[in-house]
């Protein structure tokens, strides 16, 4: 059925791109880090695995999202579109805004899964993690809120458009601003974060507004 595998393919291949964004994004951060020191590559790499621990939260409910839409996509039913993406999203982003307020409320605990804080020889690296955390927080809200409404726009077949907002977010916006704080106004890995912070809340608007102007823009089925 090469009409099918056309369809599959056209439909596919943009969010496989998206992924390859969101992932290269964090693998050309850690590169940014070695640029400035050991302990920011180490702390950086803590503050992002607890960052993707939570992440998997959203991400699984984005996967749902984009199921029970697509459903309400085939049967042609606005209201289950609408009633499916709101619903993942607010888990979503929910759970997030718990997960952002546990990095601010226990940030040393949580890195001392992964170090000893009694060690001495640990503490420049729990600092530097310690102030990624407090900028996780605000990226946590804003990495649900993207995943997801990448997510609710899949279920409407929408992927092409997203996989250019997630390009030109990740890595104009998100690396550019990162590499200018970081460099040029001396903020080191702590610019980084922020960089990134930046480009995903940049994307999750744009992928948010999108989803908001679905009927105006043609999305939704016929």
């Amino acid at each position: 059925d090469w009409a099918r595998y056309r369809g599959v393919w056209k439909l596919g291949l943009p969010i496989a791109f998206t992924l390859g964004f969101e992932g290269s994004v964090f693998a050309a951060a850690v590169w940014l880090m070695g640029l400035i020191n050991a302990d920011s590559v180490a702390a950086h790499t803590i503050a992002l695995q607890i960052a993707s621990m939570t992440f998997m939260v959203p991400m699984g409910i984005a996967q749902a999202g984009s199921i029970r839409i697509g459903l309400g996509y085939g049967r042609k039913d606005a209201q289950a579109i609408h009633r499916a993406g709101w619903a993942a999203f607010t888990m979503g982003v929910g759970f997030m805004a718990i997960m952002a307020l546990t990095l601010l409320a226990f940030p040393e605990q949580l890195i001392g899964i992964f170090l000893d804080r009694s060690m001495p020889e640990n503490a420049a690296v729990i600092a530097i993690a310690s102030s990624f955390l407090v900028v996780a927080a605000a990226f946590q809200i804003a990495d649900g809120a993207q995943v997801v409404a990448a997510g609710m726009l899949r279920g409407l077949q929408d992927t092409t458009v997203p996989m250019i907002i997630a390009g030109v977010g990740y890595w104009g916006i998100g690396i550019g601003v990162g590499s200018l704080l970081a460099f040029k106004y001396r903020m080191q890995g702590v610019g980084i974060w922020i960089g990134l912070a930046v480009g995903l809340a940049v994307v999750s608007l744009l992928l948010l507004t999108r989803w908001m102007a679905r009927a105006r823009l043609g999305l939704l089925p016929v």
